[in-house]
């Protein structure tokens, strides 16, 4: 048996991951990476559009702030979210965004002067401050009421990865490239790391930690089409969930894109709608003013793909050989921004479409895209029921995203959520010892090693590429952007077949290393929990929260689901999980639940928000009007940082003497 001891170990080398090693690395821990891939192949390269975070430098971000952030973050999760969670975030965003231009990253820059802009099919003459001349820019993006979106072209996801990759290099930080992990070594109270393979040898290996942080990303593969890269599986997921202890929240919470390119469903960024792109139905007629007068294109995602799915029901989509789609016109752009801020948008039209988007509008339709749930952890990053244990980015429930994630909040998640958690993970490793009887080790390793033992010489018959794409097709047609009550049966009836069937699994390849049919076969199995989650998930909340839209209830229901759904699978030949609820406390909320800003206000209020309003008043009434908006936030909702992380961020404004918005105690 093969031990590997370390003190902090990562499990994805992604920018989450690489962010969490970074922070125990500059703490002089022991710290190690595990990927299933080179760090710079991973999947946070894919992310085009940006990162938010509220630096103010532009004249459309003037009076940004983090209020502002907080109160986008808090509609846009459709009252969804950890508020406390989402406070940490939007305090961090600024600060990670200059430290990794610090770190290298190319941040596009704002030019002092004029400067003409697309707004809402308009083009609109912005006049650049001088004071801004040279800080970082920012675009528009959807469900935001301020630009705040920074940028590097629409590579920003590549810019940032590579970066990080490089201080990783210069820090010093290995990464064991083509590594699997495919158990977590637990005692059922606290993690010890994980039993992995080698993908290229099949050598089992044990990575002994202190602590182990998940950073795996989504699990948009269990969907038939999804812009995920194929290594997103949700067997990070997975990994938690086969422990029987530590839980998964929000996994029904799946987000559609609008503007994935049909028929690969590749990406094309939000910075299109952001800089000024129109979506079109079959007549060349632009439709989302129709349905949402104020925010358009710019609507949040889950509600842009919505409104697409119902144009196209009622006849406007554009018919193809791969199912009706709709339009993405950028023309109005103009070569020159296309080819200098939406470069990679336009290669990606040039090699998979054939056409030059300057002058051709772009086919697209709603395609999965972002897992909202994940590894259920507390604000600190730890699994509740698992010590040790941390998950951070896409792989995680953190909840900073609640039912529905704001374009380029993701993407700061990863940076931002790494750099608040990372310093958790170090406190952690500081602060607890390492032991551990190798004994626990040794059966760990022997449940792996049996359950490969079986796959290449027990005599199953079932195929895993075959069971994995009915899978992908069931969650496909039947917890797809609208779901209902028999279709949702009908899912959950059909994964649990499949869930019986994967344990009769057989391979024709019976070779032990470099066994591409052997990885697909251990990872089905785990695939088929993970959507079984969403699946029950989504059956058992009847309402309509965020992207979990059910035609059959198509309220929000604060009054019976204002809650987290929590996800366990504690017994192994179970064919479903067992499903909890956490509720979120309208008392401690610094924004009670209200009106998002979409369609009509049919949410069923829940009862503790009009008391919640009323005290928000009384503390705000007793605070004064010389309180300023710092006083008052802490008054409503203290929130807890890392001391480092604390200080209060400079904007232009400062330095302008323009005064930032103060929303808080808006009703919303």
């Amino acid at each position: 048996m093969k031990l590997i001891y370390t003190d902090s170990l990562v499990v994805g080398a992604g920018l989450a991951g690489l962010r969490v090693a970074i922070a125990s690395k500059e703490r002089g821990l022991d710290t190690l990476v595990l990927s299933l891939i080179p760090a710079k192949r991973s999947h946070s390269a894919a992310a085009q559009g940006g990162m938010q975070a509220s630096l103010g430098n532009t004249v459309k971000g003037m009076g940004d702030d983090e209020d502002v952030h907080f109160q986008d973050t808090v509609k846009g999760s459709d009252w969804g979210c950890d508020q406390d969670v989402a406070r940490m975030f939007v305090h961090c965003a600024p600060k990670a965004v200059r430290e990794l231009a610090n770190w290298g990253v190319p941040w596009s820059r704002v030019s002092a002067g004029p400067r003409d802009v697309i707004v809402n099919a308009q083009k609109v003459t912005l006049h650049e401050a001088q004071q801004a001349h040279g800080l970082i820019n920012a675009r528009d993006f959807g469900g935001t009421k301020k630009w705040r979106t920074c940028y590097t072209a629409d590579g920003t996801g590549h810019s940032l990865l590579y970066a990080m990759d490089n201080k990783a290099i210069a820090m010093d930080i290995p990464v064991h490239e083509r590594i699997e992990a495919l158990a977590l070594i637990h005692d059922g109270k606290r993690c010890h790391g994980v039993i992995a393979r080698c993908l290229i040898t099949g050598e089992l290996r044990a990575y002994v930690a202190k602590s182990t942080t998940i950073a795996t990303g989504g699990y948009g593969r269990i969907y038939e089409v999804s812009t995920n890269a194929i290594i997103c599986e949700g067997i990070g997921q997975a990994l938690a969930l086969e422990t029987g202890v530590a839980r998964l929240g929000n996994m029904e919470a799946v987000q559609f894109h609008p503007t994935a390119i049909v028929p690969v469903g590749i990406l094309t960024t939000e910075g299109c709608r952001g800089d000024g792109g129109l979506l079109r139905d079959k007549d060349g007629y632009r439709f989302m003013p129709d349905y949402e007068p104020d925010k358009k294109e710019l609507a949040s995602r889950d509600v842009v793909s919505r409104r697409m799915t119902e144009h196209i029901r009622k006849g406007k989509g554009v018919d193809s050989p791969y199912g009706p789609h709709l339009w993405l016109d950028i023309t109005q752009l103009g070569r020159k921004h296309i080819e200098t801020n939406l470069r990679e948008v336009q290669e990606i039209c040039e090699n998979f479409l054939g056409i030059d988007p300057a002058k051709d509008w772009i086919p697209v339709r709603p395609t999965q895209h972002y897992s909202m749930g994940g590894i259920r952890t507390n604000a600190t990053g730890e699994s509740p029921q698992l010590k040790g244990l941390f998950s951070v980015g896409e792989a995680a429930c953190w909840d900073m995203h609640g039912f529905n994630r704001l374009g380029g909040n993701s993407l700061a998640e990863t940076v931002v959520g790494g750099m608040i958690i990372g310093k958790y993970v170090a406190d952690f490793c500081e602060n607890n010892s390492l032991e551990i009887n190798t004994q626990l080790v040794e059966q760990f390793m022997q449940q792996v090693q049996s359950e490969i033992d079986l796959l290449l010489e027990g005599d199953g018959a079932e195929s895993a590429f075959t069971l994995k794409h009915e899978m992908q097709r069931i969650m496909m047609n039947y917890v797809g952007i609208f779901r209902n009550g028999p279709e949702l049966d009908k899912a959950v009836a059909e994964l649990k077949v499949l869930l019986e069937r994967s344990r009769k699994l057989g391979l024709k390849c019976k070779k032990r290393h470099a066994n591409p049919e052997l990885v697909e076969a251990l990872r089905v199995k785990r695939m088929l929990k993970v959507a079984l989650t969403v699946a029950c998930g989504a059956a058992a909340r009847t309402e309509s929260r965020g992207a979990h839209a059910r035609e059959d209830f198509p309220q929000r229901n604060d009054r019976d689901w204002l809650n987290r759904t929590l996800a366990s699978w504690p017994d192994p030949e179970a064919l479903e999980p067992v499903l909890n609820y956490e509720a979120l406390d309208v008392m401690k909320m610094e924004l009670p639940p209200g009106y998002r800003g979409y369609g009509i206000n049919n949410a069923i209020a829940h009862p503790d928000t009009e008391k919640r309003e009323q005290q928000i008043a009384e503390i705000l009434a007793e605070l004064g009007d010389d309180a300023d908006r710092y006083q008052r936030q802490r008054a409503l909702m203290p929130f807890e940082l890392p001391e480092s992380l604390q200080p209060s961020n400079e904007r232009l404004s400062d330095t302008l003497k323009i005064p930032s918005a103060n929303v808080l105690g808006e009703k919303s």
